[in-house]
């Protein structure tokens, strides 16, 4: 138990190893042991590792306590950064909190998130699906929710029928519809915020064709995905995020854009954050001029923002 713990143990544990609160008072007084929280002990000296505080923080909270959001997206693999607080979901019934305020730890109570099925030895954490809902439902924009949904989905740790299943347990969901939305684009290959921006309004918003995701290809003896190729009218749209622009990365992207209009004739657009958002519809006119003029015989519309002209200086031109 306490190895596995890393040396952690609480007031029940004691009692169940037989270890008498007099003895565990004078392992206190002795320095041996040092409390944490409110009936859990370190049973060592020393700077306390992360992952002893995340078993005292359950420890504490007790039966039924799972490590959640943003801390169990660092358990499994969805982000590289510490929480800052740990935060911890235990069922509605239980208010850990009772006894007294919990140090660092914040406490989520729900009924519908459910426990990674791991060995005793591991810590105790929401499934994937579950935590990417979680974190969906305390993200302060839908384009920082959808980042969750494309991590996990890019990296493998989820499949979009898992997510779907786990929406479909849940009553009630922030941005429903948008999320569902979201997911039948994940599942059509738009695997990051800004390309699901460019999918919805840019191309779906204006009645653009509907472009291959994520194609295949070969150039200068190396693989390389586009983002959306519009392979029959040679035309293909790259989405460029805010980490995008540095020296090096720029530089080999324009090789590889001027190879590929030298060995098959497509054309590259590259777009950044405000090419897919405030000037979708910009792009979209630029967009629809090259396919017009390429052999496209659709006509794009306006969106249903105000002022789009997408279609009308098309038709007008």
């Amino acid at each position: 138990m306490l190895d596995f713990q890393r040396g952690i143990v609480d007031r029940s544990q004691t009692r169940q190893v037989g270890i008498p609160g007099k003895a565990v008072r004078h392992r206190m007084e002795s320095g041996q042991w040092r409390r944490l929280h409110w009936g859990v002990y370190a049973t060592f000296t020393g700077e306390v590792p992360r992952e002893a505080k995340l078993w005292a923080a359950l420890r504490r909270a007790g039966p039924g306590a799972m490590l959640s959001h943003e801390t169990a997206a660092e358990l499994h693999g969805l982000t590289d950064r510490p929480s800052r607080k740990i935060n911890i979901t235990v069922p509605c019934s239980r208010r850990p909190a009772q006894q007294g305020p919990i140090k660092g730890v914040v406490i989520h109570r729900s009924d519908v998130s459910r426990p990674q099925r791991l060995p005793e030895w591991q810590l105790p954490r929401t499934r994937v699906e579950d935590t990417v809902l979680d974190l969906v439902a305390t993200a302060g924009t839908f384009d920082d929710a959808y980042a969750w949904v494309s991590r996990a989905v890019t990296e493998r740790l989820v499949t979009v029928g898992m997510l779907r299943a786990a929406l479909a347990a849940r009553k009630r969901v922030r941005w429903r519809q948008w999320l569902t939305d979201a997911l039948a684009d994940a599942e059509d290959g738009a695997q990051f915020p800004l390309e699901r921006r460019y999918l919805r309004d840019v191309e779906r918003a204006h009645g653009l064709p509907k472009a291959e995701r994520q194609s295949r290809s070969t150039v200068g003896g190396r693989t390389h995905y586009k983002d959306n190729l519009y392979e029959k009218y040679g035309i293909c749209v790259e989405i460029d995020g805010l980490a995008y622009h540095r020296a090096e990365r720029v530089q080999k992207d324009k090789d590889r854009d001027n190879l590929n209009l030298a060995a098959d004739g497509i054309q590259t657009y590259r777009f950044g954050p405000v090419n897919v958002t405030e000037r979708a519809c910009e792009s979209a006119a630029m967009v629809a001029g090259s396919l017009r003029r390429n052999g496209w015989e659709g006509q794009p519309h306006p969106c249903r923002r105000p002022g789009c002209m997408v279609g009308r200086r098309l038709t007008a031109a």
